[in-house]
């Protein structure tokens, strides 16, 4: 099957200000590259030692927490909904509806790059269902689906 047209190449973190509402320490993506006319993308999170979340999970052992790469995946499907939909330039509100078949394969760990390669599995209106991939190094780590709602 051939891959679909790239719309958007690569959306740098400066875009992704413009595009979400999340902001520090909550924007948990660095930058979204292929967006496809098939609503498919790849959100890309360089996992820094310097992570708020690693003060308390785990000091000895630091592991990303498995539910910020749910919201990473999450963070990442928005951008891919707001840019492929034209008139939805400026920031909104996104909002989790549901998270379904989540797995957690391996830990991630500092210094580390997770991929979330996300592709739509559906849409209504202001709601969009994702499929996500988070990769390490082309192995998952994690996948899940997630729904969300964009509202103004």
């Amino acid at each position: 099957m051939e891959e679909s047209p790239i719309r958007f190449a690569d959306i740098d973190i400066n875009e992704i200000l413009k595009t979400l509402p999340h902001r520090n320490p909550f924007l948990l993506i660095d930058r979204v590259k292929n967006i496809r006319a098939d609503y498919s993308g790849i959100g890309v999170k360089n996992v820094s030692f310097n992570e708020p979340c690693f003060q308390g999970h785990f000091p000895e052992r630091p592991v990303y927490p498995g539910v910020l790469m749910i919201e990473g995946m999450a963070q990442t499907a928005g951008v891919i909904g707001i840019k492929s939909v034209e008139g939805t330039e400026k920031p909104r509100a996104v909002y989790f509806l549901t998270i379904d078949k989540c797995k957690f394969r391996k830990p991630v760990l500092p210094g580390q790059t997770i991929e979330y390669h996300m592709r739509s599995i559906g849409r209504r209106k202001t709601m969009w269902w994702f499929h996500g991939d988070a990769k390490v190094d082309g192995m998952v780590v994690a996948e899940a689906d997630v729904g969300a709602m964009l509202t103004d």
